[in-house]
C-alpha cells in the first residue's frame, strides 16, 4: 500500500467468516449420522453425545482468548487515512479458500464418525460454528460499547485467527466505516 497504509479487515468477519460453513456442513454430516443408523452405538447414544459435544464445544470456542480480543480491542490505535479497509465480502472469500479444504476434511471425518457414534461428529462441528457466531455477537457489543470498530492487518491473519501469535495490535475506525455491521453482519 502506498504512503505506509495498510490493507485491514474487520475482526468479527474473520470471526465470522467459519461459522456458517462449519455450522451447516456440521448439521448436515449430523443429518448422515441420523439418517442411517448403521453404527457401534446407536442413534440414541449418537445424538446424545453430540448434544453434549455441541454445548461444550460452543462454549470453549466462544469463550477462548476473549480476553486477548478485549484488551486488543480496548488498546486499538486509529487507523491511518492511508489504511485500506477490505469489504466483507472479500474476507469472507479470502478466509473461506484459505480454510476450504479442512472444511471438506472435517466434513468428512465429522460424517464417517457416525459409524461409531451417529451425529456427534456434525453436532461437534456445529457447535465449533455456533461458537464463532457467539463470539462474532459479542465483538458486536464489544464495538457498540467503545464505539469503534475494530480492524486487524490483513498480512497478519493470512490462515489464523484475529488474535494469533504474528498479530500485535487491532485499529479503530468510527461505527460507519466499511459495509460490515457491529459484529460482522451485513449492514441493513
Amino acid at each position: 500500500m502506498g504512503r505506509g497504509g495498510q490493507a485491514l479487515a474487520r475482526v468479527a468477519v474473520v470471526v465470522r467468516a467459519g461459522a456458517a460453513p462449519l455450522w451447516w456442513f456440521g448439521l448436515l454430516a449430523a443429518g448422515l449420522g441420523a439418517v442411517f443408523p448403521v453404527s457401534l452405538t446407536g442413534r440414541r447414544i449418537g445424538l446424545l453425545a453430540g448434544a453434549a459435544l455441541f454445548i461444550v464445544t460452543a462454549a470453549v470456542v466462544f469463550l477462548a482468548r476473549r480476553r486477548r480480543y478485549a484488551h486488543f480491542a480496548k488498546a486499538a490505535s486509529r487507523a491511518a487515512k492511508a489504511d485500506f479497509l477490505q469489504d466483507r465480502s472479500v474476507t469472507v472469500r479470502t478466509w473461506r479458500r484459505a480454510w476450504r479444504w479442512w472444511l471438506l476434511i472435517g466434513f468428512l471425518a465429522a460424517a464417517g464418525s457416525s459409524f461409531a457414534l451417529p451425529g456427534a461428529g456434525g453436532l461437534l462441528m456445529a457447535g465449533v460454528g455456533a461458537g464463532l457466531w457467539l463470539k462474532a455477537g459479542w465483538l458486536g457489543r464489544l464495538e457498540r460499547t467503545g464505539d469503534a470498530l475494530v480492524w486487524v492487518r490483513t498480512d497478519w491473519v493470512p490462515k489464523g485467527a484475529p488474535v494469533g501469535k504474528k498479530v500485535r495490535g487491532f485499529r479503530a475506525t468510527g461505527l460507519g466505516a466499511g459495509d460490515a455491521a457491529p459484529g460482522g453482519a451485513r449492514r441493513r
